[in-house]
């Protein structure tokens, strides 16, 4: 929202100009679909797995949250009708199972699916409400002015999970040495993160957006490797692999 009342606002728009069509105005039909995306990505989905993460195992969530890429590639290819080639759906194949290998380094045998059925159906269910939020938002990138879009989402959005957090009487202090910190993550990681995915639904749709969008899996462990000094092991790099196969046959033509 900052953004959208500064000087910046014109040049950052400039950036997102394309051939695709978009329309100038926000409607009152936008705003409500704005308003079920808060409701289920702000809102159903986060209050999900909250209650989700603390009846099941960190092993059983890291594979379940992948979910959320294969309901939001379904939702696509059955409500907005959204085909690829054979290819395509290869390439979606290799990404997800990448990201599933990834996420659990490939320690299946510490899977507890059938134990802990009521955490792990929370959790899918909000990975299904993150995915209908992914595809409504695919409606609000037609908008010329993303950045407001992505303001709005992110203000309300933002807004409505903190008076959730003290609806549930969740707590939490920040060190007044932290603020710059999460003010810098919040711009970079989730307001930035945000325009550029309102961006990527304009223009190359859902199904793609939403398994592409998986990979952030893997730029997080590269990071942690990278700059953190956290072990990469062989199977998390044939993972990786796996997935950057993927995001080739999603973009070979």
């Amino acid at each position: 929202m900052t953004i959208h009342f500064s000087p910046l606002h014109k040049k950052v728009l400039s950036l997102f100009e394309t051939p695709t069509e978009t329309e100038t105005i926000i409607s009152l039909k936008d705003y409500k679909i704005l308003a079920l995306v808060i409701l289920c990505g702000s809102m159903v989905a986060p209050f999900l797995l909250l209650h989700g993460l603390n009846e099941t195992t960190a092993i059983n969530a890291a594979l379940l949250l992948n979910t959320e890429a294969l309901f939001t590639a379904l939702l696509a290819f059955i409500f907005l009708k959204e085909r690829g080639e054979g290819k395509d759906y290869l390439g979606i194949l290799l990404l997800l199972l990448g990201v599933a290998v990834l996420a659990t380094n490939a320690e299946f045998q510490r899977l507890t699916l059938t134990e802990q059925v009521y955490g792990n159906l929370l959790i899918v269910g909000a990975c299904l409400f993150w995915g209908i939020d992914n595809n409504l938002s695919r409606f609000l990138s037609q908008k010329r002015d993303i950045v407001m879009v992505s303001g709005l989402k992110c203000t309300i959005g933002g807004s409505s999970l903190l008076v959730i957090s003290q609806l549930l009487g969740i707590g939490f202090t920040v060190p007044l040495v932290s603020i710059p910190y999460l003010l810098t993550v919040g711009a970079l990681s989730i307001a930035f993160s945000i325009l550029l995915f309102l961006f990527a639904l304009r223009e190359i749709g859902s199904m793609r957006t939403g398994v592409l969008f998986s990979t952030s899996s893997l730029f997080g462990a590269l990071f942690a490797f990278g700059v953190l000094g956290e072990p990469f092991s062989p199977i998390q790099l044939l993972a990786g692999l796996t997935m950057i196969c993927g995001v080739y046959l999603l973009y070979r033509r």
